[in-house]
């Protein structure tokens, strides 16, 4: 596909309009602009109510924080395991996380594909099915295979909330919206993964460690019924109410916001009273919209012929939606699809979200081993309560990290946006990370030395708060970010995100034991200062982004047309 518009780039976006002519009236500051655009048609997700869409929501986020929650807990029942089993070593516990990770990034990419082909909801049904199998496996563990091949179900239930949970959550919220759930999505996940331990703890201590599966199969077989019921399919061919082929409809789109861009341009430079006069005449003869219309230019443009009647209840929880045009099982759209996904990988957003969000995963197999390994002994002395309890100022500093992240960093962002015309650059929300990239190493600074050295027992806890508040906070911000740069991509860009990220965890599951033989002191000053480099990434990413985006353009704007395209008959 050729370049739609010399003047397009992916990630500058007009948020704000202040008295400006998009063609179809004019509109004034604090306008905000709908993106995706919504159809007239009652079954298009952003057309739900709100009672459907949170309950939507909150499926979502019981599945993230289920299989969060289910993947870290395990950990709980290995000196148990251990007890009954001597046989299996600590090598075996670190192989099966990392075969979890490896679970989790390739069955990501795996089933992604299959998403825009039968729907999402037999995604998030197999991986409760999946949970519930690993889980039973684990609560059964005998032998050493046991351990690491119940981990790969574990980690490949985990794979729905990866990618799939973030494309619900922009199917059915406008973008402007999307980054407040993003945060609350990114909060589910530090709930699980930080109470995981705790409850995980709770239960070795007062019944046994075989429970700690058998919970997780209660659990997920509760939450699979819940999805049954209650969690709707968000497939929508949009493309379908569009009045004009397709290739032309997503030209005049991107014309439609760029052209926007250059009139808050013209706009924000011109010093001419009277022209500014003349809008605001025109405005008041003019204005019958309070929000421009992007995505498509305007709803006169759609379709009113199309017959769409609203879905029952049941044809909107079948187990498979498919596509309008699958063609047979779609077994050949699957296969392109997947080798067409693996291009994402070649966007440095990506790269980069990728590796702030891997980094934050390692650095959890770093802490999680050091509190199993270190607090049980003099001068600590921990019960598996107690240990499970170190989790507590992790989930504290999650939730202040996500906040931050999520609400402070929308704010930051539009405050910009408002200052610069009303266009949003996807770099402004980096400028927020840069504080996590002081109080993350710190944290880790405090919680090597404070253990090592047998320091009272509020000095790791702080420590423990300062590195939860950089995992949810690089979450939030990487992920919000990559979404701000590439849109129509979602779903895509976070299974590049989940492969770079489980896999760098995965490498780090392996060594951590080796890396902990220098004392928790030497390990954690080193990789606290790792970890200030990775997230100081962001600065020649604040200068250089832009730059990425354009150079990507092209590329980004073929993807999505090749990408839909399999769907066009």
């Amino acid at each position: 596909m050729e370049t739609v518009t010399p003047n397009y780039i992916p990630g500058t976006d007009v948020i704000f309009v202040k008295r400006i002519d998009n063609g179809g009236g004019l509109t004034e500051e604090g306008d905000i602009v709908l993106v995706p655009q919504p159809t007239i048609s009652p079954n298009d997700p952003l057309n739900w109510s709100k009672t459907r869409k949170y309950m939507q929501l909150l499926m979502v986020l019981l599945v993230t924080g289920l299989t969060a929650a289910t993947s870290n807990a395990c950990g709980s029942a290995q000196d148990g395991i251990q007890e009954d089993f001597p046989d299996i070593s600590d090598n075996v516990f670190n192989t099966g996380d990392g075969v979890l990770f490896l679970g989790i990034a390739w069955w990501t990419l795996l089933t992604a594909p299959s998403v825009y082909l039968y729907g999402s909801r037999i995604g998030y049904l197999s991986s409760i099915i999946l949970a519930i199998i690993g889980g039973a496996w684990y609560a059964n563990c005998r032998t050493a295979g046991d351990v690491v091949w119940s981990q790969l179900f574990i980690g490949a239930s985990e794979s729905v909330s990866e990618a799939v949970a973030q494309l619900s959550i922009t199917q059915v919220f406008f973008q402007h919206q999307a980054n407040n759930y993003i945060g609350l999505y990114v909060l589910t996940i530090s709930v699980g993964t930080f109470l995981g331990p705790l409850i995980g703890s709770l239960i070795a201590d007062n019944l046994n460690w075989h429970w700690v599966g058998y919970m997780s199969v209660i659990c997920s077989g509760f939450i699979g019924v819940l999805l049954v019921f209650l969690l709707e399919e968000t497939y929508f061919d949009r493309v379908h109410f569009l009045s004009k082929s397709y290739e032309e409809e997503i030209k005049n789109d991107f014309e439609s916001v760029s052209s926007v861009i250059e009139h808050v341009n013209l706009h924000r430079d011109s010093s001419s009273g009277e022209s500014s006069d003349a809008n605001t005449e025109a405005g008041d003869k003019r204005k019958d919209e309070s929000t421009i219309m992007c995505r498509p230019n305007n709803l006169n443009e759609i379709k009113q012929d199309v017959a769409d009647p609203p879905k029952t209840y049941w044809q909107r929880i079948a187990l498979i939606t498919p596509a309008v045009n699958l063609k047979g099982f779609g077994f050949k759209q699957y296969c392109k699809r997947l080798v067409l996904l693996l291009q994402v990988l070649s966007f440095p957003p990506v790269i980069y979200s990728g590796l702030q969000w891997g980094a934050q995963d390692a650095w959890l197999s770093f802490y999680l081993d050091l509190e199993e390994t270190n607090y049980y002994d003099a001068p600590f002395n921990y019960s598996d309560t107690a240990v499970g309890l170190m989790n507590i100022p992790c989930l504290i500093g999650a939730t202040i990290g996500c906040i931050y992240g999520g609400w402070f960093s929308d704010w930051f962002v539009l405050k910009l946006a408002k200052r610069n015309g009303g266009v949003r650059e996807a770099e402004t929300r980096l400028w927020c990370l840069l504080p996590a990239g002081l109080i993350s190493p710190v944290g880790m600074f405090l919680l090597g030395i404070g253990t090592e050295r047998g320091w009272a027992w509020y000095a790791p806890y702080v420590g423990l708060g300062m590195i939860g508040f950089g995992w949810g906070c690089c979450g939030d911000l990487s992920m919000s970010y990559l979404v701000d740069c590439y849109p129509e991509m979602v779903l895509e860009g976070m299974v590049g995100v989940s492969l770079i990220n489980n896999n760098i965890a995965t490498v780090f599951s392996f060594i951590v034991d080796y890396w902990l033989e220098m004392g928790p002191q030497n390990t954690f000053i080193s990789i606290g200062v790792i970890n200030f480099f990775i997230v100081f990434l962001s600065l020649p990413m604040i200068y250089f982004g832009k730059r990425c985006r354009v150079w990507t353009a092209d590329r980004y704007l073929r993807y999505v047309e090749a990408r839909d395209s399999l769907n066009i008959s």
